[in-house]
């Protein structure tokens, strides 16, 4: 299988101004120099993290959606990151996997974060989502899922399985090193390559972000970082190397068992496949 080669988007983003987002992110990205198979940009990229749900949503067929689409067909690559989506009077932090030919796939943010009244303002998601690209199989998730390793919790031996998994975000300075932390143990722990994406700069909470965009591998070694500036960086995974650590150290298989309390199974989650 070919090296999957993944863009990380790192930038500020301007408070909630869709237009001007969009358009700094498209002079961003027309700077990509490298060939790269997707992009990845942080969670609600077009607005900033905001629980000012009603006054910031889109609709599946706006804006934002029609930008993504005209910039994947563009480019002839996969763009990726959170949009805030109105749907049937509810409201999603979204992540969106946008192809060339525009069929795109979603998954609505799990896990909402309580200590910024998320939940009080978006209705969490309920479906796990792999998706596949060129053979590899990727699961995005989106910042605060990153804390509950249940849920992003690789089935190897299911239909479920993913060899990356994507977190998308708007995670403040002051728990960096909870991030950085956290996705080197997604990693190791469900023998994968992580991609984080976060954004820079301070918003109008007056809460900093320090980047920290990463690519890792499945031993936990740092493959690249944005550091704590505005930048593009383009990193290849490698498909034989993942699979010969899985076979020369499958620890997935001594995985314990166990369900969830709830309507959501560990092992047997509501899972869309695409291919």
């Amino acid at each position: 299988m070919q090296d999957l080669k993944v863009t990380l988007v790192q930038t500020d983003t301007l408070w909630q101004n869709p237009k001007r987002n969009r358009d700094m992110l498209s002079r961003t990205i027309d700077k990509l120099n490298d060939p790269t198979d997707l992009v990845v940009l942080p969670e609600m990229f077009s607005t900033g993290f905001t629980i000012d749900s009603v006054a910031n949503a889109e609709s599946m067929d706006g804006d934002s959606i029609k930008w993504m689409h005209e910039t994947a067909s563009k480019y002839d690559v996969v763009i990726s990151g959170s949009l805030i989506i109105k749907e049937q009077e509810r409201y999603y932090n979204r992540f969106i996997w946008m192809p060339p030919d525009g069929k795109y796939i979603s998954y609505d943010k799990r896990h909402l974060f309580r200590m910024a009244n998320e939940h009080e303002h978006y209705v969490a998601g309920r479906k796990r989502v792999v998706v596949t690209l060129n053979g590899w199989r990727i699961s995005p998730m989106v910042c605060y899922d990153l804390r509950f390793p249940v849920w992003c919790r690789n089935n190897n031996d299911d239909d479920d399985y993913y060899d990356v998994l994507i977190f998308v975000a708007n995670w403040p300075a002051k728990r960096r090193y909870a991030w950085q932390t956290l996705l080197k143990a997604r990693a190791i722990e469900n023998l994968c390559y992580v991609v984080g994406v976060n954004r820079v700069g301070r918003d109008e909470n007056n809460l900093d972000y320090a980047g920290d965009s990463v690519a890792i591998n499945f031993l936990g070694e740092v493959l690249a970082t944005c550091e704590n500036e505005t930048r593009l960086t383009t990193v290849n995974f490698n498909y034989e190397q993942l699979k010969n650590y899985r076979h020369d150290f499958p620890a997935h298989k001594d995985a314990d068992q166990f369900t969830l309390r709830g309507k959501i199974v560990v092992g047997s989650y509501d899972v869309v496949l695409f291919a």
